[in-house]
């Protein structure tokens, strides 16, 4: 078994409740305590990233304009991103750890995403 076992299938799946939960839970966990902009970079994200799952080519994408190799390209400087914020902007105590965590559960995931040839789109 291949450990690159992430589809473009299971990807779809994530892809909206995870850019709800970027959108929610800074609100929901009273991020930016060290630095406001620790609320507004995931709330934003979110937003960025509920588009970007809206025009990416796989089957819950509703306008298919984005392929699917450009949306993993900014999952992944999305992940890097998060993983470096805190030391750029200073995020401290749960705003850290909130980035750290979600950027590397991303660079993980597209890690384990599959060949795109691997994943047909139903």
């Amino acid at each position: 078994m291949s450990l690159r076992f992430v589809t473009r299938s299971v990807h779809a799946y994530l892809d909206y409740p995870v850019a709800f939960a970027l959108m929610v839970m800074p609100f929901v966990l009273g991020l930016g305590q060290s630095n406001p902009l620790a609320f507004w970079l995931s709330v934003m994200t979110g937003i960025a990233a509920f588009v970007l799952t809206v025009l990416t080519d796989h089957h819950l994408g509703i306008w298919r304009v984005l392929p699917y190799k450009f949306h993993l390209a900014v999952d992944l400087i999305v992940g890097i991103t998060f993983l470096f914020a805190p030391s750029i902007l200073g995020f401290s105590g749960l705003d850290a750890a909130y980035y750290w965590l979600n950027g590397a559960a991303v660079v993980l995931v597209i890690s384990l995403s599959a060949p795109e040839q691997d994943a047909v789109t139903s």
